[in-house]
């Protein structure tokens, strides 16, 4: 078994579902007591969070690098990175490091994919939605990505930074969840892609008329494939 290094904190909510459905996979497929082999570096969001919203993202990949080192020092295989808009400075990690990064749009276009489907609406924060460095890499892989209109765009991403980095997953909030997938539905969505992976916390299949494919879930899976393969 590798191990996997996963390089979490952004926010720790949603590296909690990681570290769980990781273990819970390995489990189901070795039996007995197996757990995952792995190592967590859980960043200060705090920080993070702040370079963000000043556009710092050189800063911001220095910050993730040095994480990443750390990970490959502890004995880390590979790098798991536990966040969607943190994939913007990608390549300042893997540029760090001598271990491959499993980049997280990748398993999610291929269970898109394998699905059968080739328009999805895209919810996550702005930078996820409004940025071009994660839906290129969708498109690249055949997808057709639509997002929200900008006042839902607003309103995905303040309930994301608002509420669920914090832990609050309130029911207004996933009403207005599924007003917003609804409105992608109409454009033409075949799917929804949760695109952050606090989104999860709060979205369930239920809560659309179309497949939703939940990143964290889809990530970690793909984590657990590398790691036994």
């Amino acid at each position: 078994m590798k191990t996997i290094g996963l390089l979490g904190g952004m926010s720790w909510e949603s590296t909690i579902p990681y570290y769980r459905q990781i273990n819970e996979q390995v489990k189901q497929q070795l039996g007995g007591l197996h757990s995952a082999r792995l190592v967590l570096y859980s960043v200060d969001f705090q920080q993070i969070e702040q370079l963000q919203r000043s556009g710092d993202w050189a800063q911001a990949g220095a910050v993730l690098a040095e994480a990443a080192q750390a990970l490959q020092a502890a004995g880390a295989d590979f790098i798991v990175l536990c966040t969607n808009t943190m994939h913007k400075v990608a390549a300042a990690i893997e540029a760090a490091v001598a271990i491959p990064l499993l980049h997280i749009a990748d398993p999610t276009a291929q269970a898109i994919s394998d699905a059968g489907l080739k328009t999805v609406g895209l919810l996550g924060t702005r930078f996820t939605m409004e940025q071009s460095f994660y839906r290129e890499r969708l498109e690249q892989q055949g997808l057709k990505v639509l997002v929200p209109e900008e006042a839902d765009r607003e309103l995905v991403h303040q309930v994301i930074y608002q509420e669920l980095c914090l832990g609050k997953v309130l029911a207004e909030s996933r009403l207005q969840y599924q007003q917003v997938m609804q409105q992608l539905v109409v454009q033409g969505a075949e799917a929804i892609i949760l695109g952050c992976t606090e989104i999860g916390l709060l979205l369930g299949p239920a809560d659309a008329a179309v497949p939703l494919f939940d990143t964290t879930a889809l990530h970690a899976r793909a984590s657990v494939a590398k790691a036994l393969a």
